[in-house]
């Protein structure tokens, strides 16, 4: 394998794994826990997008891999351009655990938790939800539901976690 090749390779694969990862983070209830991997993710969909698309269009030798290989970076530039970088970068910091309401009684991966994402000089952004933790990196989050005080599977636990490091006076 040329050098070329393995370059492309390698920087193909990450960046499908980036635009991967970003699209499962925004558009679904899949989310990023691990703050590293949600910046990489992130800053590296704004950086690699057109590396990407110059590396592509300057290695590939024929029009139809040229065509190919320059459409998914195009349309992620069309994305990010829509969105806005700002927003895409101001949207890069994972949602932490300040308390674990409710523990599920049946799953020790399935909690209640109260959550906070620091957006910087804005503040902090909060919210309750359900979530089920696939590995400490990653989770699926939903809306909790209005009853579940009266549902038998969870237990109320009230355990702060404070993930933030937030300091109360």
């Amino acid at each position: 394998m040329t050098f070329k090749k393995y370059i492309s390779t390698v920087l193909n694969g990450i960046f499908i794994l980036t635009t991967l990862l970003f699209a499962l983070d925004g558009l679904t209830s899949f989310e990023i826990k691990s703050q590293a991997i949600k910046s990489f993710t992130y800053f590296g969909i704004i950086v690699l997008t057109p590396l990407t698309l110059i590396w592509n269009l300057w290695t590939f030798k024929t029009g139809k891999w040229k065509i190919i290989g320059s459409t998914i970076p195009t349309l992620t530039i069309i994305g990010i351009l829509i969105i806005g970088h700002l927003k895409i970068a101001f949207s890069s910091s994972a949602w932490r655990t300040q308390k674990v309401i409710y523990q599920n009684g049946h799953l020790d991966f399935k909690k209640v938790e109260f959550q906070m994402q620091d957006v910087g000089a804005l503040g902090y952004n909060k919210r309750i939800v359900e979530v089920i933790y696939l590995t400490d990196l990653f989770m699926i989050v939903s809306p909790v539901e209005k009853d579940i005080d009266d549902r038998v599977e969870w237990v109320k636990v009230d355990k702060e976690v404070n993930e933030l490091g937030l300091k109360f006076l």
